[in-house]
């Protein structure tokens, strides 16, 4: 291999202007064909070109709500989208990749915006972007030159919403959003004659957990392989990656991205020119004397535990009467309050570079993260600039960045094989798919600084996915020194571009 409350929201966001054009839009408006009360679907046509690598892109954009029936033909759902499809492109040799952010409940114009569409949203990285007029770019970094993109926002979420006798209850859980954006995708791929192209998942965030589950699902009940999946700050284990339950492991897997954070912040004494090496060792003390302890619990040794405790303030630079008051456990939201409580500032969950002043600071738990506000304004400005008025998009409706579905959400999981597990890991389902596919392979982008999805879970995913020994070289991970959404950083987004392209080139 090369080198949440349950769930809180973990969305996941990157020189001449070259937009498409609305004067080529064409807007339409369809009814229910029985007649009955029906939103209206949206669609626009648009094109456009772009700027990569010095050369211009030309494209059709199709943007708008596609009509998605059951079994039985009755409508369920308009779901959003973006399209995007080179012009002069083969369709038989013509990659295409189909993206979306995660939460659940976040729509995808954070990976649209920053990373991945011909326009990207201009801001200041760790700066409080809040003051206007919020600028949109040609965007360089984009992957238009390497393969066909559409951009999809699952059911509650952007525009997409359930219609007719559906209910949000239908979409809103782990399996039935893995089914419903399955269904999409096959859906688009037989309208829009893709069957022989090339095909990529990309998912930022919980769109991990979606992608090991469509994988699989597209394989197995759709007869589609895929050439392979990106897992963009992957969440994919409920076990491993979630420190709000009675479970040690979590404590463990988030320890190295607290020191990381602690290193970037320079909240610890000694800190050492090596990063990577620091991490490392963080990572390694974790697995062993920390894991250990924990283990233990009760009948560990006060020298044991007095041990254990000095390095966790060594890495940290939280004290080790804190550590020893929390009983050795504290999560993400306590961490970003505690680590610069004496400067009155709290560091970020989604990307712990960035920081804000604190609000109620004898608080446990931080009351924003400064991850949000410092970039959300200008992202879902310039989204609905562009959407609208660049694509043709013309709607009164709201497009939803974020809908929180996760306080709703169902996480019982079906597992590949049968029975089912009260919580998800699709690195099982992920694993079924590259067993039964041996070509497809997997593209892991992970933040050093991401609290939200620590690098700790991502490698004990990767560690633990069960796979025959020939196909763990179908795995990669690369690492970035930003956040979550590490395409914000400058120089992370460059690297972003070259491994995504050089990922659907091989």
């Amino acid at each position: 291999m090369n080198l949440s409350r349950a769930l809180l929201p973990v969305l996941a966001l990157a020189a001449s202007l070259l937009v498409s054009s609305p004067g080529h839009a064409a807007h339409h408006e369809k009814a229910d064909s029985e007649g009955a009360e029906m939103p209206a679907l949206l669609h626009s046509e648009s094109t456009g070109s772009v700027r990569i690598d010095g050369k211009t892109i030309e494209y059709t954009a199709t943007a708008g709500t596609l009509e998605m029936k059951d079994d039985n033909g009755k409508a369920i759902a308009h779901f959003g989208y973006t399209a995007y499809v080179r012009k002069g492109g083969d369709k038989k040799t013509r990659p295409i990749m189909f993206a979306y952010n995660g939460g659940p409940g976040s729509a995808s114009m954070w990976l649209h915006m920053g990373i991945l569409g011909p326009q990207r949203t201009q801001v200041e990285d760790l700066e409080f972007n809040t003051k206007g007029p919020f600028t949109r770019v040609n965007n360089e970094f984009s992957v238009l030159d390497k393969a066909d993109l559409v951009m999809i926002d699952p059911v509650g979420t952007g525009f997409s919403r359930p219609v007719g006798d559906a209910k949000g209850e239908d979409f809103w859980g782990v399996d039935n959003d893995i089914e419903s954006v399955s269904n999409f995708i096959a859906r688009y791929v037989s309208d829009n004659g893709r069957w022989q192209s090339p095909k990529y998942l990309l998912g930022e965030s919980y769109g991990g957990v979606r992608s090991g589950g469509v994988a699989y699902t597209l394989l197995t009940r759709h007869s589609m392989a895929l050439n392979g999946v990106i897992l963009v700050s992957p969440y994919m284990d409920f076990i491993a990656g979630n420190a709000y339950t009675e479970n040690d492991l979590p404590f463990v897997n988030y320890f190295s991205t607290y020191a990381a954070t602690a290193w970037f912040h320079e909240a610890i004494d000694d800190r050492p020119d090596d990063l990577i090496a620091f991490i490392a060792e963080a990572d390694a003390f974790a697995r062993g004397d920390y894991a250990a302890l924990l283990l233990k619990g009760h009948s560990a040794t006060a020298e044991e535990r007095n041990a254990v405790l000095a390095e966790m303030e060594r890495f940290t630079g939280i004290s080790a009467e804190y550590w020893d008051r929390a009983n050795l456990r504290i999560n993400e939201q306590r961490f970003a309050k505690e680590l610069l409580r004496d400067r009155r500032k709290t560091v970020g969950r989604i990307d712990a570079r960035f920081m804000g002043d604190g609000i109620e600071h004898n608080a446990e738990t931080f009351r924003y993260d400064p991850f949000f506000p410092s970039v959300g304004p200008a992202f879902l400005a310039t989204f609905n600039d562009y959407y609208r008025e660049a694509l043709g998009v013309k709607t009164d409706r709201r497009y939803v960045g974020s809908a929180g579905l996760y306080r709703d959400w169902d996480q019982a999981h079906k597992r590949p094989g049968g029975g089912e597990a009260p919580v998800p890991n699709t690195a099982v389902d992920l694993a079924h798919a590259m067993t039964q596919n041996p070509h497809m392979r997997v593209l892991v982008q992970q933040g050093l600084y991401d609290l939200a999805t620590p690098y700790g879970a991502t490698k004990y995913f990767l560690d633990h996915i069960n796979l025959p020994p020939a196909l763990r070289d179908n795995l990669s991970l690369e690492l970035y020194e930003a956040g979550h959404m590490m395409y914000l950083h400058p120089a992370s987004m460059s690297k972003f571009r070259k491994d995504l392209a050089g990922f659907i080139a091989e």
